[in-house]
Formats: structure tokens, sequence, C-alpha cells
């Protein structure tokens, strides 16, 4: 009796063993899950969410200049899953490459300072695989102008001032991202005006009126890779494409290579660097990078979209003198007409020893040379 107890009391104590295992193995791997988000979870705010500052600069693009600067990123508020903060820039813009506009036709000159501003809101969901944003700002920009690409002189050339208002909308995890901006010009030149600055005496320009998404996703920790689409508004709306790729050189030293492609501006291939610092590790270059977090990471990260984005226009309700060339029996007439081109090309014959040239070129918004 007393081996037949023993035998039962194993059996029970085994069956027991086994009718357990579920129970102790599903908290096993909920504890296991959890554990995959305990570096996230354990970090505070406060102590990674700094002020940071830096230098930055890029090539010209699509509408924006040749330029570096200074910028700050400041927190106003930091939460235990939140973060206010300010994101400040300066800017010396730089003359266009020699015989490219980033502005089409006329070319930017140098030598003037662009200001931005953005005021936000950032926060993470309760089990931080998420971070939110919204910021809203203030961008200004004087534009000195020089020649042309055309081959056309121009004389009287003007620096002018733009700016716009700024709203993005953002959301970061550890491997995707995506992102909605609206840049709407604001002023003299603002969206709706009707109003273009006059840059010469041919040519106006005026900024434009952008929206538009990005989702990117991360490659590897160090590398990110986004396309987005935009639209952009200026006499006509007009549909563009954007890719680039970020690499993240050394932590706070990011460069990135940006293609955008739209029937304003064609296509444009451009570069930028930022280096960042800080007094904690997420955000100098200085110390030892720490545990890759993005979400984290993205709390302190310079807003993007900061330029005001400009286009050459037309000069309404203007008259300019054709200029003629006598070659034999034929006149070669370069004639204004309102469109991109600006003066155009186009041969006359001389009958009756008469020039049909004309002697003039009364230009409206939607003419033609001559009407």
């Amino acid at each position: 009796m007393a081996a037949i107890n023993r035998h039962l009391s194993i059996a029970g104590i085994a069956a027991l063993a086994l009718a357990s295992v579920p129970a102790v193995a599903e908290p096993t791997k909920v504890a296991q899950g959890k554990a995959a988000n305990l570096g996230v979870m354990s970090v505070s705010l406060k102590d990674a969410v700094k002020l940071n500052y830096g230098l930055q600069g890029q090539l010209q693009g699509a509408g924006t200049p040749n330029e570096a600067g200074i910028g700050g990123f400041f927190p106003l508020r930091v939460g235990t899953q939140s973060v206010t903060f300010l994101d400040v820039l300066a800017n010396v813009n730089f003359a266009d490459y020699p015989g490219y506009s980033s502005i089409t036709t006329v070319t930017v000159a140098g030598g003037t300072i662009s200001t931005s501003t953005r005021l936000g809101q950032r926060w993470l969901n309760s089990d931080r695989s998420w971070m939110y944003g919204v910021n809203f700002g203030y961008d200004s920009r004087p534009m000195a102008t020089g020649g042309t690409t055309n081959g056309v002189s121009i004389s009287d050339s003007q620096t002018v001032f733009f700016q716009q208002l700024a709203l993005n909308a953002e959301a970061v995890s550890d491997k995707w991202s995506a992102l909605g901006y609206w840049l709407m010009p604001i002023g003299e030149y603002g969206w709706g005006s009707n109003n273009a600055a006059p840059i010469n005496n041919l040519y106006a320009a005026h900024p434009m009126n952008t929206i538009g998404a990005d989702i990117a996703y991360n490659i590897t920790p160090d590398v990110k890779l986004s396309l987005g689409y935009y639209y952009q508004d200026e006499d006509d709306g007009y549909s563009g494409a954007k890719a680039r790729l970020a690499y993240n050189i050394a932590n706070g030293l990011t460069a990135g290579f940006t293609y955008t492609y739209d029937a304003a501006y064609q296509s444009v291939a451009m570069g930028d660097i930022k280096w960042r610092f800080s007094s904690k590790g997420y955000g100098s270059p200085k110390k030892q990078k720490p545990p890759v977090m993005p979400v984290i990471q993205a709390l302190s990260t310079t807003p993007s979209n900061r330029d005001v984005r400009v286009h050459k226009g037309r000069k309404p309700y203007q008259s300019q003198p054709p200029r003629c060339y006598t070659q034999g029996e034929h006149e070669t007439c370069l004639v204004w007409k309102n469109n991109d081109e600006g003066y155009v090309w186009t041969n006359t014959f001389v009958r009756g020893g008469v020039r049909t040239c004309v002697s003039r070129c009364d230009v409206k918004m939607g003419g033609r040379a001559g009407e």
C-alpha cells in the first residue's frame, strides 16, 4: 500500500507539473516580449531629451539655395511621455552654381540670411513603440538674384523677401516613419495673392505653396530610405516625387542625398549634412553611440522642410521692345513672350523694305507678343 501511495504521489506531482507548464510558459513568453521593450521603457526622457545645437548645410535643390548655418533644439517642457520644444535655424545663402539656376532661368546670388522657427509637441504611446508629433512655425528668405541661364541679358537685379508658415505632422517607430507637411507662403507674395516679386527688368519670382508626404524605412540602424509625393502650386499646379537616402555617420552627424522630379524644376539632385552636439550621448558625435532607440532619438530631432521654395515667374502687364538683328534678307527678332522662356528667337522676312518685326510687344498674363 505504501508503494502504491508513493507511485500515486509521484504521478500526482508529475501531472501537476505538466498541468502547470502552460500556465508558467505563457507568462514567461509575455515577460520575454516585454523584456524586448525594457530598454526603451527604462529611459528617462529628462535624461535623454536635452538641448542640442550644431551646424547644417545643403547644396541647391528644387527652389532652394546653397546654404550653411547654425541651429538649436530647445526642450521647453519634458514630461514622462512627451516633449514640448522650440527649434530654430539661421542659414547663410550662397550663389547658385555657375550656369545653373535653383529657381529656373534666373540665378540666385549669395549674401542673404534665411531663418526658420518651429514650435512643437511630441509624445510616445503607452509602450513607447511609436512617437507622434506636430509642429508649426515661420520661415523667411531674402533672395538676391544674378544673371540668366538662357543667354538673355537683364538689368536692375533685385533682392526680394519671401516668407511662409509651415505645419508638420509626424509618426516614428523603430523601423518606419511618416511625415506630412504644408508650406504656405504669406505676405505680399503669399498664397492666393496672385503677386509675383520683380527680380529684374524682365522676370519675377514667387514662393511655392507646397503640400507633401514622406514614408521612410530604416534599412539598418544607420541607413534610412524615404520616398515622398508633393504638390506645389504656382500659376499652375505640379505634382512631384522625391527619394532620399540618409546615413548616420556618427551619433549626431548625418549626411543625406535627395532626388526630386516635377514639371516645374525637372530633375534635381542635392546633398546635405547636419552635425548636432549635446550634453548627452543621444546627440554628440564625441561620445560612444547609445543603444539604438529611434523612437527616443526622434523626440529631439530637428524638424525637416525648413526652406522657402521659390520659382521664377512672369512679370505681368509689362511692355518690352523686340531686339532685332538683320542678317541679309532675314531679320532675326528676339521677341518677349509671356512664358517661362522670356525672350524667344523668331525669324522674319524683310518685305518691300519694311521690317515685319513688330515694334512693340504688349504682354499680359496668358498673352502672346504683339497681342
